[in-house]
């Protein structure tokens, strides 16, 4: 079959089951875009299988065949940088998933395959294959004190980042950085997946391929990093393993969220050198407000000319008569570098954390999500007064002329 596709998308398949055959054939050839190209036969057996202009290729094996296993490896040598590589095989276990992760692989499935599951499949690895030009976006948050609000700040600025696109999700990934205490798995209700034992010893095995199965998906299709917590173990570790993973991280998604722990590591200057914007979260106590200002100018003079941090005064209350901090007290203490405030709202989140769903899946509109929407994304809450101004206007003008 010639490459008729008009965007030049080319699946080369590789079979010996004709009825895996057939469904392919069904699945992608309902598309006049796809060019699909079948050779029938077993990896090790057959002598010929071209894999020039594919955009993926598909290998149907058993992998409980050595020789078929053997020849898999010897196609992956000769191919160095050719198409991404997606396997399909009868049976799995931990030998044959990192047998396939260490031929680089770029993703594998287990029969029965759903068709749709295989399109987004090689929809996903033909789009990791092509090389990213724009870097990510990454958003730091550090606390100032513990128990400062971190974590849930975090999350929710990635939940929102995440819903930010007018046409498309923009990707994004929360990473958890803090190793011994981190809780974004816990709030989201995740189990974490990154393990840390498995990539310390040989920090230049982390790939996609690895990276891939050390992911927490949520529902809302916000990506997680996260570790198992060690609350018993005070350790650090190597700045590379930290670095590739941000590095990776980097490549593959448009916005990185980081919750970075409150002790300082040998890595942490990297980590916020990386970063775009650096939030300092400060709880609205005087003792919190000194830690925060202190942790300011630790940084700017850590850093130099790297990203400036703000400061963000989370759980602010502010009531008539009331003896406590006031606004204008924030502004007095940290000057230029007070990003914003955000309102408390103990239940808001305590019910969020417990249920581990997004605040606006609790209460859309709340107060704390538009708040954030301020300090993150400025350009669209600015927009959003206007186009609610032009509705009503318009509402006004319909009533007007009945």
């Amino acid at each position: 079959m010639s490459k008729s596709g008009t965007n030049g998308t080319s699946v080369a398949v590789l079979t010996a089951d004709s009825a895996f055959e057939q469904a392919l054939r069904t699945t992608f050839g309902a598309s006049g875009q796809i060019d699909l190209r079948v050779t029938s036969g077993s990896i090790s057996t057959v002598d010929e299988f071209r894999v020039d202009g594919a955009t993926v290729v598909i290998i149907d094996l058993d992998a409980g065949r050595g020789e078929e296993m053997q020849a898999l490896e010897r196609m992956m040598l000769r191919s160095g940088g050719g198409p991404p590589v997606v396997v399909v095989t009868q049976g799995f276990d931990a030998g044959v998933a990192r047998s396939l992760l260490q031929m680089r692989v770029a993703d594998f499935l287990v029969k029965p395959v759903q068709p749709l599951e295989l399109v987004r499949t090689c929809a996903r690895v033909a789009r990791s294959n092509v090389t990213e030009t724009a870097e990510a976006q990454i958003y730091t948050f550090i606390p100032a004190v513990g128990g400062a609000g971190v974590t849930t700040l975090a999350i929710q600025t990635a939940l929102l980042l995440l819903s930010s696109g007018q046409r498309v999700r923009p990707t994004t990934c929360l990473v958890d950085l803090d190793f011994q205490h981190g809780a974004c798995a816990d709030y989201l209700d995740l189990e974490p997946r990154l393990d840390l034992k498995e990539i310390e010893p040989r920090p230049e095995r982390l790939d996609r391929q690895l990276l891939e199965i050390m992911l927490s998906h949520h529902a809302s299709g916000l990506e997680v990093i996260a570790a198992p917590n060690r609350p018993a173990e005070m350790r650090t570790f190597d700045p590379d393993m930290v670095t590739r993973l941000l590095d990776l991280v980097s490549s593959h998604f448009d916005y990185v969220v980081i919750d970075m722990p409150r002790t300082w590591f040998s890595w942490t200057d990297s980590v916020l050198l990386g970063s775009n914007r650096l939030f300092i979260v400060s709880e609205m106590t005087v003792p919190s407000l000194k830690h925060a200002k202190g942790l300011v100018g630790a940084i700017r003079e850590r850093l130099g000319d790297g990203p400036k941090p703000q400061v963000i005064v989370n759980r602010f209350e502010q009531r008539m008569f009331d003896a406590g901090l006031k606004k204008s007290d924030l502004e007095q203490a940290l000057g230029p570098d007070l990003a914003g405030t955000v309102p408390n709202n103990y239940r808001l989140v305590r019910e969020a954390i417990d249920r581990g769903v997004p605040l606006e899946e609790v209460k859309p509109g709340n107060n704390i999500s538009l708040q954030l929407k301020r300090l993150m994304l400025p350009q669209a809450a600015a927009k959003a007064p206007a186009a609610d101004a032009q509705g009503l206007m318009k509402r006004l003008s319909l009533s007007l002329a009945k």
